[in-house]
């Protein structure tokens, strides 16, 4: 009864972040196609990618200490309630006038420096709550949280895009945040989260978070790999909209990306039900080799039926392997420890990101400029090619004993 229950007050905290979800991908899809229409540069988009991520990446370690020292869902819901801030500034500038580029970039940049304290919080919470045997079911569910941004939230925002703009789907992305923090409120008043603090300084906190990570070398290795194949899935991230935008218009994106990422939803539903039960190595390995064959399709023609097809592929197997780099940490990893290590683990295993957001647009601008063809086939090229190296990658991660011996639970030499 007990695990019921605990269950129930996860799917409500849950409900939170999947509402919160949407809020954000109605922004950051209305922010995309404004920034596209005033600069019609992929790097332009890839900038206030970056900037909207950056600080998410580099205060995730000190964030992972927060989550381990202080009340859990308090911190999610600082982290969700003053994020939004930056969208207020955002918004501000945009009834004055327009927003520059620079307003954009200061505004999402102020809303991750809060968005940072969710994540390493966010998963430690999940084991606090849950049995081992449910950690799989709430990855899925956590996966389906995750695709709203993809699913749900560019269709919503195409058609408001019909009768309103930008400014709109800010505003609700704004009012989402209350929400939020309601449902993490009813869940901490519960006091279900039966969390262990340290009082360790923050410099022995790092410390024993390098730890956690490192003391078994699979799953070291497990996110150094994570963090090259995320520099690949990174560029389909920041490349997929300026590609569609050059030659369809913004409420066929909305359309074409909801299609794509409702192959997250079918996944992602399917793992929350049965859950994965063996072989996580395996299963990594052939979702990401997909995922990179999928990338390839992705890019070949300007056709959005196959464009379609293959997306629809590429966000279908992402669950599969983010729910084994899942399970493989969190079950070797101490549960007191797990906030310190989430987020150094967020850190080093997204680094990747970094590279693509900062590369990726740029990159396609100057191959577009090189062959003079459209911004859309520059950005289809790189996609391309990042494709090719995520499946090479991919194919070698089953090889890695380390890696394997993270199932068993063996030690590691």
């Amino acid at each position: 009864m007990e695990n019921r229950s605990n269950y129930k007050k996860f799917l409500l905290l849950w409900c939170g972040e999947f509402i919160s979800s949407i809020g954000g991908g109605l922004t950051s899809f209305g922010l995309s196609i404004y920034i596209f229409q005033k600069t019609g540069s992929a790097a332009s988009m890839g900038l206030v990618a970056l900037l909207s991520f950056l600080p998410i990446l580099l205060l995730s370690p000190v964030a992972g200490v927060l989550a381990d020292r202080y009340d859990r869902c308090l911190m999610m819901m600082i982290g969700d309630g003053m994020s939004g801030l930056g969208l207020v500034y955002i918004l501000i500038c945009m009834f004055a006038g327009e927003a520059g580029l620079y307003q954009i970039c200061i505004g999402v940049f102020i809303s991750a420096v809060f968005s940072s304290l969710l994540e390493p919080s966010y998963r430690a919470i999940v084991t606090d709550m849950l049995s081992k045997d449910e950690y799989s079911k709430a990855s899925g569910m956590m996966s389906i949280a995750g695709s709203a941004r993809y699913l749900i939230s560019p269709m919503i925002a195409g058609f408001l895009l019909t009768i309103s703009d930008v400014k709109l789907l800010i505003i609700i992305d704004i009012c989402t945040f209350i929400l939020t923090v309601i449902c993490t409120a009813v869940v901490r008043s519960s006091r279900i989260v039966r969390q262990k603090k340290t009082t360790d300084s923050f410099v022995q906190s790092f410390k024993v978070g390098w730890k956690a990570i490192t003391e078994k070398k699979g799953i070291f290795v497990v996110i150094m790999i994570t963090s090259v194949i995320t520099c690949f899935m990174g560029a389909i991230q920041i490349l997929v909209e300026p590609m569609i935008l050059d030659f369809q218009t913004g409420k066929v994106l909305g359309i074409a990306e909801t299609v794509c990422a409702s192959g997250m939803l079918v996944s992602s539903i399917f793992i929350g039900i049965i859950g994965i039960k063996k072989n996580f190595t395996r299963i990594l390995s052939i979702s990401l080799t997909i995922c990179g064959l999928a990338m390839i399709g992705f890019g070949l023609k300007e056709n959005i039926y196959i464009i379609c097809c293959f997306g629809f592929l590429f966000f279908f197997m992402l669950p599969f392997a983010n729910n084994c780099l899942d399970y493989l940490a969190r079950t070797n990893i101490d549960a007191d420890k797990q906030g310190r290590a989430w987020g150094l683990i967020s850190f080093l295993s997204q680094l990747g990101y970094v590279v693509a957001y900062a590369g990726a647009g740029l990159l396609a601008d100057k191959i577009a400029d090189v062959r003079h063809i459209g911004i859309g086939r520059g950005a289809a090229t790189v996609i391309i090619i990042s494709g090719i190296m995520l499946a090479i990658i991919a194919t070698l991660i089953s090889r890695f004993r380390s890696i394997r011996e993270l199932e068993s639970g063996e030690k590691n030499e």
